[in-house]
């Protein structure tokens, strides 16, 4: 019987046709030449085809005069035809049915089924009915192939198998949109997924992958269609469009557009993935490992998602909130590892959610963009201090005797809370963000100090005293602090801190100079006339900047009062011993007594601010006593006490105060050479030296 015999034009046999009928018609096809000339072996191949399949093939009608559209309507075939079979033996797993090895013998009755027909029952998602009809097309073209039937009808060919190739590919895109309506539907289709399984599962058993090689412009016929991969295809397809329609703010209208999408993204993915564990899983067997599937399929999706949005030009908060996200709560029990996913849903296999360049730049982006904002938690610093403490003279605080400034401690916040969240992000990041605020830091203390130079010199505030004091502390404070807290090299902090301590030390002396100096000048008039009210002044003077010493931390603020107290004993003797007109016995007296008194004053003064200068103690009154002493014998004995206290003190010096006391030429010359001229320490003692910087007055003798 030629199949040509059914013409495509036919009307569709009646579904009301005898079974008898139905049967003979069946065998007549079966044992007609046609079948069995040029492959003897297509009735095996149909028959083990028909044993394939369970449940019988329903058969459908088409109205009378119904034309169809498209590749339907020129490809409108009247093939009918059933199936009955015996139950297959069957095993339920998880909900899925397993076809067993063992399947009884099958028979065909009726006609089979129009390419419409089998397009209505893909349409209606009748699919193991619809794959069962297409197979049976597929297998009797390519018998009709290989018996070389259509050698001088190549077209009728082609068209017939354009009509088996796109019903396959209907149930192609059915099985898509199936997996992809999985996870939008509110409850799972546990039928549809179990039906689509056992279609697999079918088609699998159907076309054996026998790795024959597809060459191209050759059919398909015969050839696997590898639903499996189309479902793992629909899968990942699925996770794509889902993680897509999460909601995404303006960044216009909310500034934490990212934390709320990401907060969404964990939220609505964490359901489909709890949806997945309790209600999908158990519609597919064992060998689908579909919660790892799905798993990774939404990692992938994720991962595409995350770098798409690292292109968008995000600020550093926003980097940060992607790398946070990616680095702590991607994984966590905020995300993938909640309780109730688990033990389903495994993380430890996952690949890395960006790659290693990904990361990188990500890593890098977020440093670059921190830059700006360091430099301007700095600048803050600087324009408070400007604005609230040194523009409103408000005085420092004293914490534990110390003038505390906030400097220090605002530094260190700035750098530990960046550090602390990067580092929380990776090891490396935190390092180098704490290298990051370092080169920021050593950026922003030379123009802290060039702002505070500038008021000051500016401003004759009586709180540059305190403010100086203060500033050194918070150096001291700053640097312990990176040392101890960070573990940071601080060399080049403590080069930066040491040229701000010269710089405002300078000031510091300036001002004090500037002070003191007219009213050392005014102690003693030429004519000796004596001053003491001009004391008071200059003790309150040196007092006003000395004092504030005491509040500044080791070791600057106790050589700082030194060298203030050096600097009182030296100016004092410096006026002390210029030339003067020549005293009678009783002006000596009255000077050396003014002069015993007001050294125990100022020396008293810087004693108790804080000063340990024991050694500069006698040096005033040496040369009050030797300008006093009425005895000339016992004048030597405090030349000699002067030279050994003071072994920096040179002749002239000595010269200097025997002429105040009114000794000639000759008697001067006398005591020096038998009290002072062993004496080899022009460097001076362990104290220090006090005479090596006071210049001698040239003495002129014209009496």
């Amino acid at each position: 019987m030629e199949l040509n015999a059914r013409s495509i034009t036919s009307e569709p046999a009646s579904p009301t046709s005898s079974t008898e009928e139905e049967k003979m018609e069946v065998a007549s096809e079966l044992s007609s030449p046609t079948m069995h000339s040029g492959n003897s072996g297509f009735i095996e191949r149909g028959i083990k085809t028909m044993l394939s399949f369970r449940k019988s093939i329903r058969s459908l009608s088409i109205e009378k005069g119904k034309e169809a559209t498209g590749t339907w309507k020129r490809k409108q075939l009247s093939w009918r035809f059933s199936k009955s079979y015996e139950e297959n033996e069957t095993t339920i797993c998880n909900g899925v049915e397993v076809i067993s090895e063992k399947i009884e013998a099958e028979s065909i009755q009726g006609k089979p089924l129009s390419v419409m027909e089998i397009n209505e029952l893909i349409q209606k998602r009748q699919l193991l009915e619809a794959f069962a009809s297409i197979k049976y097309l597929e297998d009797e073209l390519i018998a009709e192939r290989d018996g070389e039937k259509y050698k001088d009808n190549p077209q009728e060919f082609v068209r017939k198998y354009k009509d088996v190739d796109l019903l396959y590919n209907s149930i192609t895109n059915v099985i898509q949109s199936i997996v992809l309506e999985t996870l939008e539907h509110p409850t799972v289709e546990d039928t549809m997924l179990t039906s689509l399984v056992t279609l697999i599962a079918r088609e699998e058993a159907a076309h054996p992958n026998t790795g024959i090689t597809v060459h191209p412009g050759s059919d398909l016929l015969g050839i696997p269609r590898k639903w499996r991969e189309e479902w793992m295809a629909a899968v990942n397809e699925s996770t794509r469009k889902r993680i897509q329609r999460v909601p995404i703010p303006s960044k216009e209208e909310m500034s934490s557009w990212l934390v709320l999408h990401l907060d969404l993204l964990q939220k609505h993915l964490r359901e489909d993935l709890l949806k997945i564990k309790l209600s999908v899983k158990k519609c597919y067997p064992e060998e689908y490992q579909v919660c790892d599937t799905y798993v990774e399929a939404f990692h992938k999706a994720i991962a595409s998602h995350l770098e798409d949005l690292s292109q968008r030009s995000l600020e550093f908060n926003e980097l940060y909130t992607l790398l946070d996200w990616v680095a702590n709560t991607y994984r966590s029990e905020l995300f993938l590892g909640h309780p109730d996913l688990k033990p389903e849903v495994k993380t430890e296999n996952l690949t890395l959610l960006l790659t290693p360049a990904h990361w990188d730049k990500l890593k890098n982006d977020y440093i670059a963009s921190a830059k700006g904002k360091i430099k301007s938690y700095f600048g803050n610093i600087l324009r408070l201090e400007v604005t609230e403490k040194w523009e409103k003279e408000v005085h420092p605080e004293v914490k534990e005797n110390f003038y505390h400034s906030s400097l220090s401690f605002d530094i260190q916040t700035i750098i530990a809370e960046h550090m602390k969240i990067s580092g929380e992000i990776s090891r490396s990041l935190g390092m180098k963000m704490l290298e990051l605020c370092l080169a920021e830091l050593y950026e922003f203390m030379p123009r802290f100090g060039e702002e505070f130079v500038v008021w000051s010199t500016a401003q004759n505030s009586p709180l540059f005293a305190p403010y100086f004091a203060a500033y050194i502390n918070s150096f001291h404070d700053l640097t312990s602090g990176l040392e101890t807290v960070f573990k940071v090299n601080t060399e080049e902090l403590q080069k930066i801190s040491a040229a701000l301590t010269r710089n405002f030390t300078n000031i510091f002396w300036n001002k004090l100079r500037t002070k003191a100096q007219p009213l050392f000048k005014k102690l003693l008039t030429k004519d000796w006339i004596l001053a003491t009210e001009k004391l008071d002044s200059l003790a309150l003077a040196v007092s006003q900047f000395s004092k504030h010493l005491q509040h500044m931390r080791q070791p600057t603020g106790q050589e700082l009062l030194r060298n203030i107290h050096k600097y009182v004993v030296r100016e004092y003797i410096t006026q002390v011993i210029k030339p003067r007109r020549k005293m009678n016995a009783e002006t000596r007296q009255q000077v050396s007594e003014k002069m015993n008194r007001e050294a125990r004053i100022l020396n008293n003064t810087l004693i108790d601010q804080g000063s340990d200068s024991d050694w500069l103690l006698p040096a005033i009154h040496h040369i009050a006593n030797i300008i006093g002493e009425k005895k000339k014998d016992e004048i030597k004995e405090y030349v000699k006490e002067l030279c050994q206290d003071y072994p920096d003190i040179r002749k002239e010096h000595v010269l200097a105060v025997l002429a105040l006391r009114g000794l000639g030429r000759t008697r001067r010359a006398a005591i020096f050479r038998q009290v002072c001229h062993r004496l080899e320490s022009p460097d001076g003692g362990d104290g220090g030296t006090l005479f090596a910087e006071i210049d001698a007055p040239v003495i002129i003798s014209c009496f």
